[in-house]
């Protein structure tokens, strides 16, 4: 006797899309998740590799750890004691473990040169330096990327011809040459500005930033030139993509298709660089903090350098890598949050 036929069940459209679009979205977050796992498995070995060469150039560096902190004239046997009590006479390998093992805990040890825990010195600097960098990333992004934008909306004519100039005569500069000159024509001519970053104890918010403002311009006009070229190149590119073609085709207002379809994906460069770039600003600033006289990270690196201090040193140099590290999987982030073909196939 034969079977009856039976249907088979009939499947929503609706339901099965949605259940399509779920797994779509599952997959781009896995994959997501996974380059920023892998970005930041690398940000860990970068560490541990900045950490150990941090350590090796502080026992390649002539100079005796006890003869330095007892001073030149003090007795040999004592020079001996100290170095055995600090562990400098252990082999590498141990003291390196040992040193890395404090690290982790925030024990950099003692400056040779204050007498005091490494720590503090460093989380002081840093934040002087986040404060004046952060000041002129939010003055150079805007500019920046506004100019590459203007630039580039405006290509081929004067403006574009002057914004391109200026920002490459002012990234052309070195920051030590725009900082004398700036202190010379605003600091000492005019006398518009203070000379001094710092201000006073006693000073409010405008009196601060007040004193930061030369500091701040050397950054501004060496990153504008770089981030508004990558801004013009990048709105260039998307201006003359098919996408952007195609919405102009179909009739929408050129106010439109900017902003819907244009700086949406003209913006991701400058974007990523910018967030990069943030590591320098609080980390690299060596030379205008020294000029300035600014308590930051680098003024304290290159004070450390100078005086032989070898725990200051090494704990500076491994606070500059961790900001620079830590830029870089913002970067990244970034990268991943707005570019969804990234998100797509997981990262490269």
């Amino acid at each position: 006797m034969a079977t009856p036929l039976t249907r088979p069940p009939r499947i929503d459209p609706d339901a099965a899309n949605a259940a399509n679009t779920a797994l779509a979205h599952a997959a781009r977050s896995t994959n997501a998740l996974r380059f920023l796992a892998t970005r930041a498995a690398w940000a860990l070995f970068t560490l541990w590799l900045l950490s150990v060469l941090v350590f090796a150039g502080g026992q390649l560096l002539p100079g005796d750890i006890g003869r330095a902190v007892l001073g030149p004239l003090a007795d040999a046997r004592a020079v001996a004691a100290l170095n055995h009590e600090l562990g400098a006479d252990r082999p590498l390998l141990q003291q390196y473990g040992a040193w890395i093992g404090h690290a982790l805990r925030g024990d950099f040890g003692t400056s040779w040169t204050y007498r005091q825990a490494v720590a503090p010195f460093v989380g002081d600097a840093l934040l002087q330096s986040a404060k004046l960098g952060l000041l002129a990333f939010f003055v150079v992004v805007p500019l920046g990327i506004g100019g590459g934008v203007w630039a580039a909306l405006n290509g081929g004519r004067w403006l574009d011809r002057l914004i391109s100039t200026l920002g490459l005569c002012a990234s052309a500069v070195p920051e030590f040459v725009s900082s004398i000159v700036l202190i010379l024509i605003f600091g000492v001519w005019l006398r518009w500005l203070p000379i001094e970053a710092v201000a006073p104890p006693d000073s409010g918010v405008l009196q601060t930033l007040r004193h930061l403002v030369l500091p701040v311009l050397p950054l501004v006009l060496v990153f504008f030139g770089y981030l508004a070229r990558i801004a013009r190149a990048g709105m260039l590119d998307a201006l003359d993509a098919d996408y952007t073609r195609t919405a102009i085709l179909k009739g929408l207002p050129r106010h439109t298709v900017i902003v819907r379809h244009v700086l949406r994906n003209a913006l991701l460069p400058s974007v990523t660089v910018a967030a990069t770039q943030l590591g320098y600003l609080i980390g690299g600033l060596v030379v205008v903090e020294s000029l300035f006289r600014y308590p930051g990270i680098g003024s304290l690196i290159y004070n450390a350098a100078k005086a032989k201090d070898f725990p200051l040193l090494e704990a500076g140099v491994l606070a500059v890598g961790l900001v620079y590290t830590l830029a870089n999987l913002l970067a990244d982030g970034l990268h991943v949050l707005l570019d969804p073909r990234l998100r797509a196939k997981g990262g490269a």
